[in-house]
């Protein structure tokens, strides 16, 4: 297919775009990615406007005039999904697609929204949420139901079911075009306060400048392995990062939220006013305020709309090093968790690292699968690689040939104290582990995934993880999300599982683990081809017995794709599930009519509940997503 002359938008032109340093590599990787597609670039819509459930195309169509004239904008502030706004899934740093999800695992139109509102300021937000609870409709129940409006910063939580809503013909709030300003940065306090819009790319720029004003105490921002998503967004989702503010949810400080009803809150010291009506001089710097704590109601959550947030930054530590060790045998993996363990809990170890199995080493190459095949002519195209083969590709490969590979950053007041430290820690893995080996960045040429590690570690955002993207064509993927204890038996009865249900799928095993002292996340990366219908059903069917498995052995999910939002909230069952009965009774107190994001994580209102919304481990043919008798779940 013809690379498109789309032009990369930098943060000079467009909120949402690259810094000019990765303008060239931001390129070069949007042409790799469109060079491997076979799908068009747009779809044209078979199904035209959805409406809302319960509403006609009329009677929808007249609410959004309603609302044009009450927000008295320019006429693309909100937009009609109608069979002339065709579908594109574009790539990473395109203007966010807010119709469906760009990695779609299911029809692209079974997650289209009927409109896409960009409000401008809170009070715009404000007017929309009154809005959505004026036009309601009757559900199966006859409860009042309002417009569902499913809010998003971004749009780029890819793998999770990015801008779509749960229940097609939903309204999607996109917060960032509009919304993108930092409102503070502090550097006495080390602290900002951001909109939803701002990305990591542009707080990343404004701490650079906001340093050459104050070398005497740099700062840092702590980035997730992608710097083009909200900063925002990521924290509310709970995402993680890999300095020692790598936790972004426990790093905030303040939120300002629109609730379900249009009404506004503060959390922590912004409840308290400060002199003059100006903000709480406090907000920024205690987490907390008075009675019980209500910011974690907002993260992950259908219970208010997250406008503004604050958050620590990282004073710059004098000095840093990032290197990696790797591993030669499979086995390895236990003896692996169980030396991280007290290296982590002592805090010996600098950072959160990850720890990559080898083939993630192909996959970052930016090269398709077929190039590592050992005898192309014969094999097929649509199998994964076989460990004699990943292997083999591996060891012409920078590491070499290894299993597996510890990705780590030190920080300290010199270089050689830092080289002490990593002394003592390959020290400590060798003498568990033969034939342990370091590699420092000078080691590796100037290419390899080091050296991105090695900026993410220091808190500066990158793109290279999209390079994996192109190992099938038209690449897009699903996150499979567990967390076990840093226990090397738990470890590996939850990596033999996952690995074992890969097999029987046919799929590739992309796990990346990022490890603390008592917890790791295991992120399993489901890469498929978005043209090929059966690559994704088998998608679907490994991440619902993934979830089943997993959860049976006490391994649960901590992030999912919304589609499969429902079967994991159902898996944290104990006490005849009482975690979501609880956050049902939560969401019926302050939002009767179900108006915000009804079915995220799992929790669906009153006013939806019982319908039938709800998929299961047996919903696997996504292909018409509708009320229904509920499978299991």
């Amino acid at each position: 297919m013809p690379i498109p002359t789309i032009k990369v938008d930098t943060l000079d032109h467009a909120y949402n775009g690259a810094p000019p340093r990765l303008l060239a590599e931001a390129t070069e990787t949007r042409n790799r990615l469109y060079s491997n597609r076979t799908l068009p670039l747009s779809m044209t819509r078979r199904r035209g406007l959805q409406p809302p459930p319960g509403m006609t195309v009329e009677s929808f169509l007249a609410a959004v005039d309603e609302l044009r004239r009450e927000l008295n904008g320019p006429a693309d502030l909100i937009q009609i999904n109608n069979d002339a706004v065709e579908l594109v899934d574009g790539w990473y740093l395109d203007k966010p697609a807010t119709t469906h999800d760009a990695f779609h695992v299911a029809d692209p139109e079974n997650l289209a929204s009927s409109a896409v509102i960009f409000p401008r300021s809170t009070a715009d937000v404000q007017a929309i949420v009154r809005w959505a609870n004026r036009h309601t409709t009757t559900g199966a129940g006859k409860k009042k139901r309002g417009i569902p409006l499913y809010p998003i910063s971004m749009g780029r939580n890819l793998g999770y079911g990015g801008a779509a809503p749960r229940v097609p013909g939903g309204v999607v709030l996109d917060l960032g075009r509009n919304m993108h300003q930092i409102v503070n940065l502090d550097g006495a306090n080390a602290s900002c306060v951001v909109q939803p819009g701002v990305t990591y790319f542009a707080l990343y720029e404004a701490v650079q400048k906001l340093n050459e004003s104050q070398p005497e105490q740099p700062l840092w921002i702590d980035t997730p392995d992608l710097g083009g998503g909200s900063v925002l967004g990521n924290a509310v989702d709970r995402g993680v990062g890999y300095t020692p503010y790598g936790d972004h949810f426990a790093n905030h400080c303040g939120m300002e939220v629109v609730l379900p009803d249009g009404s506004l809150l503060r959390t922590g010291m912004g409840a308290l006013p400060g002199p003059d009506g100006a903000d709480s001089p406090a907000w920024q710097s205690f987490q907390h305020s008075f009675g019980p704590a209500v910011h974690g109601l907002f993260s992950q959550s259908s219970l208010g709309i997250v406008v503004q947030m604050g958050f620590h930054l990282m004073p710059a530590p004098p000095a840093h090093q990032s290197y990696c060790l790797t591993f030669p045998r499979e086995d390895d993996f236990a003896a692996i968790v169980e030396v991280i363990r007290p290296l982590a809990q002592r805090g010996v170890l600098g950072n959160i690292p990850q720890l990559r199995h080898v083939v993630q080493e192909l996959n970052v190459t930016g090269q398709p699968r077929e190039t590592f095949r050992a005898d192309k002519a014969r094999a097929d195209p649509t199998k994964p690689l076989t460990a004699e083969e990943v292997h083999a590709a591996a060891s012409r490969l920078a590491l070499g040939d290894c299993a597996w590979v510890f990705y780590g950053t030190q920080y300290g007041a010199t270089q050689q104290a830092l080289d002490d430290q990593i002394a003592d820690i390959t020290s400590a893995f060798a003498s568990a582990i033969p034939g342990t080996r370091l590699v420092r960045p000078e080691d590796v040429p100037t290419d390899h995934y080091l050296h991105a590690r090695a900026l993410v570690c220091a808190g500066v955002p990158v793109l290279r993880e999209l390079d994996w993207l192109n190992w099938v064509p038209n690449g897009a993927h699903l996150f499979f999300s567990p967390i076990a204890p840093t226990r090397g038996a738990d470890a590996r009865a939850l990596h033999d599982l996952i690995k074992q249900l890969h097999v029987e799928h046919g799929f590739d095993l992309f796990p990346t683990l990022c490890v603390a002292g008592r917890e790791m996340h295991y992120i399993s990366n489901i890469v498929y081809d978005r043209a090929d219908a059966d690559a994704k059903q088998r998608a679907v069917r490994l991440m619902r017995a993934m979830i089943a498995a997993c959860a049976a052995r006490g391994f649960g999910e901590y992030r999912t794709h919304l589609l499969f939002a429902d079967q994991v909230a159902r898996t944290y069952s104990w006490g005849g599930q009482a975690l979501l009965r609880f956050h049902e009774t939560i969401k019926d107190a302050v939002d009767p009519q179900g108006v915000l994001a009804p079915g995220r994580s799992g929790i669906w209102p009153d006013a939806y509940r019982g319908e039938g919304w709800e998929l299961g481990v047996d919903d696997v043919d996504l292909n018409v997503i509708q009320p229904k008798q509920s499978a299991k779940l």
